[in-house]
Order: structure tokens, then sequence, then C-alpha cells
């Protein structure tokens, strides 16, 4: 059977992305993805393989429009340090302005799918790599700009960043409110703030 076209390709796996975030993996059957994405189920199976493969192009999907996008419009507009900053507010803003509460489908995989598959596991951590590497870019280049404190580590510091970061999305999910989630924020945020000169 031939392949569905690459426009109609695009729309479907954006389809099943929104499925997979709204039902979770587990909850989400192969006939619950065919309704959304408006194929039969043999086409899917044709076009994207089984329920497992189509996951895993579901959350690249989501990666390259939901992540990769926000960290490359994010370090075009902003130095390192306010990268980092108008990266952790947009979340929070985001998870607030569902109003569904959806959360992340990468954080939410890492909770629900990838300890019951170590395959998935091994894709979600590699999403969640980037993120770490992200935080720990825009540290090393504060640093070498003089933005953050000198002794501040970028390694552990982007590892911590990353912990608040699934934090926050997490708590999102359970109808945390924004004084909350920026509570959870600031401390790590603190750690980049230079010291005060004395007067």
């Amino acid at each position: 059977m031939a392949r569905l076209k690459a426009f109609d390709e695009q729309r479907a796996i954006d389809a099943a992305v929104d499925c997979f975030w709204a039902r979770g993996y587990e909850a989400t059957s192969v006939r619950d993805l065919a309704d959304r994405m408006g194929i039969g189920g043999a086409s899917l199976y044709n076009a994207y393989g089984d329920k497992r493969a189509l996951f895993t192009q579901s959350l690249e999907r989501y990666a390259n429009r939901s992540m990769r996008e926000r960290i490359a419009r994010l370090e075009e507009r902003h130095r390192p340090k306010q990268a980092i900053r108008a990266f952790l507010a947009e979340i929070i803003d985001r998870s607030l302005k569902d109003p569904d509460r959806k959360g992340c489908l990468l954080v939410n995989s890492a909770l629900d799918v990838a300890p019951h598959d170590a395959k998935i596991g091994r894709v979600v951590a590699g999403y969640l790599d980037e993120l770490r590497i992200f935080f720990r870019r825009n540290l090393e280049a504060a640093r070498q700009a003089g933005q953050v404190p000198r002794a501040l580590d970028p390694e552990r510091t982007a590892d911590h960043l990353l912990g608040v970061l699934l934090g926050i999305r997490v708590l999102a999910r359970t109808g945390a409110r924004r004084k909350a989630l920026e509570a959870v924020a600031a401390p790590a945020l603190a750690l980049l703030e230079l010291p005060r000169k004395a007067h």
C-alpha cells in the first residue's frame, strides 16, 4: 500500500501526538489513534508500524515542534542567562495556560512509560539530555561572559535546572498555581545571580 502524502502524514502524526498527549501511551488504543488521525487501522500499520513505533515518531515530532523550537528561538533572541530564565518562564506560562493541564509529553512519558519499556526509556532519556545540554551550554557561555558567578559549576547546575524543570511540569499537572511554580524556579535562578558588590 502506498504511503500517505507528506502533508497528510504531518497532519496525521500531529493528531497522534495530541492523542498520546491527552490519553497517555497505555490508555491510547490503535483504534483511538486511527480515529484521531483519520486513517484506517491497516493504513496506520502500513505507514507507521505498530503502536510503539508510532509513539516513538510522535515523541520526535513533539520534541521538534516544542522543545527544539523553543530552544532555538530563545537562544537566537537572548543572551545565555536570559535564555535560561526565558525558558523556565515560558514553561510556567505554557503549563498554566493549558486548560487540560496535560503537562509535557516527554516528562509524562518519563514517568508513565519509560519504567516499563527500556527502549522508550532510552529515547525519552535522550530528549531530556538535550534539555540538560541546553542548560549547560548556556551556563558555560554565561560564565565566560561574566553573567554568572565564576564558581558556578555548569554541569551540576544544568542537572539541577533539569530537575527543577521536571518538577515544575509535574506540579503543574496537579493544579499548582503560578506562585508555587515560580517558587520552585526561584532558588535555582538565584544561583545564576552575581554577588552584589559592597558599597
